[in-house]
């Protein structure tokens, strides 16, 4: 018998952040849902049976038998040239009745938790490795302040849609971050894949982060990195190729550039004579 692949989920490391966005660490989360393989199709279904629960089902049109009026023939049945009626209330005639329309109906779909449970896995994983995770060790604002959140936000880095998961006794956070059009609240125990497909960002605090979040190797960096300086990536042995930022006007490549700079000048000198 030959071996056995098995495939190895990939570590995902990521920043974690107080909520003035000073670094506290780099951390690893948990690869069962941070680490999943994006099954498209079956994130697909189970997003739109999401959407399909959202809706009400409370349309409703009358039918012929329903709308007032219309007991009397409208003209004899023969003699006439015209077609034949019985009722003006026919869906034919003006302010008759609507044939086919829209009934109340539940569009609520049934789909298996577990199926659920792997769109949930996979929307995560996808924000992941685009470098769409953040988290943050708590959120410490004493009332609610939207001004603060929004402070929050920048310092973190982070734009576009935000979806904050927080606890359900996070109340203070909840009406901080309330009165901000681009964020969407969510308690842990209610995100939904919809709610993460939808989003930019995903913010998690370290009571609302799914699964078991370990510490990084010494010396893990983030790629993709929402804070404004970026470090290179992380190899699996933990070594990191840290990029130095070159200022402007500095360094070898400015000198060289300067020289080259001169002499093309001395040519054209020389070309004028």
């Amino acid at each position: 018998m030959g071996d056995t692949m098995v495939e190895v989920l990939p570590s995902v490391l990521v920043e974690r952040c107080n909520d003035s966005g000073d670094l506290l660490g780099v951390v690893q989360l948990d690869p069962d849902y941070f680490g999943a393989l994006v099954n498209v199709p079956l994130l697909h279904q189970v997003v739109t049976a999401q959407l399909a629960a959202k809706r009400s089902g409370t349309h409703s049109t009358k039918t012929r038998a329903e709308v007032a009026g219309g007991g009397a023939k409208p003209y004899r049945q023969k003699g006439t040239g015209r077609a034949r009626q019985g009722t003006t209330r026919a869906p034919q005639f003006a302010g008759g009745g609507i044939a086919f329309g829209p009934k109340p109906r539940d569009y609520a779909q049934s789909t298996p938790r577990k199926m659920v449970r792997q769109a949930l896995r996979a929307a995560l994983s996808d924000r992941a490795m685009e470098g769409r995770v953040c988290l943050v060790d708590r959120w410490s604002f004493e009332v609610p302040k939207t001004k603060e959140a929004a402070g929050s936000l920048r310092a973190l880095g982070v734009d576009g849609n935000v979806l904050v998961v927080i606890s359900g006794q996070d109340v203070v956070a909840e009406r901080s971050f309330g009165n901000l059009p681009n964020v969407n609240i969510v308690e842990a125990g209610q995100l939904t894949a919809y709610d993460v497909v939808v989003s930019d960002w995903v913010v998690f605090t370290d009571e609302t982060v799914p699964g078991q979040v370990s510490d990084a190797p010494e010396g893990s960096v983030v790629l993709n990195s929402s804070r404004p300086v970026a470090l290179e990536v992380v190899g699996e042995t933990g070594e990191t190729d840290r990029t130095a930022e070159v200022e402007e006007d500095s360094g070898p490549e400015a000198d060289e550039t300067e020289d080259v700079g001169e002499a093309a000048e001395t040519d054209d000198e020389e070309e004028d004579k």
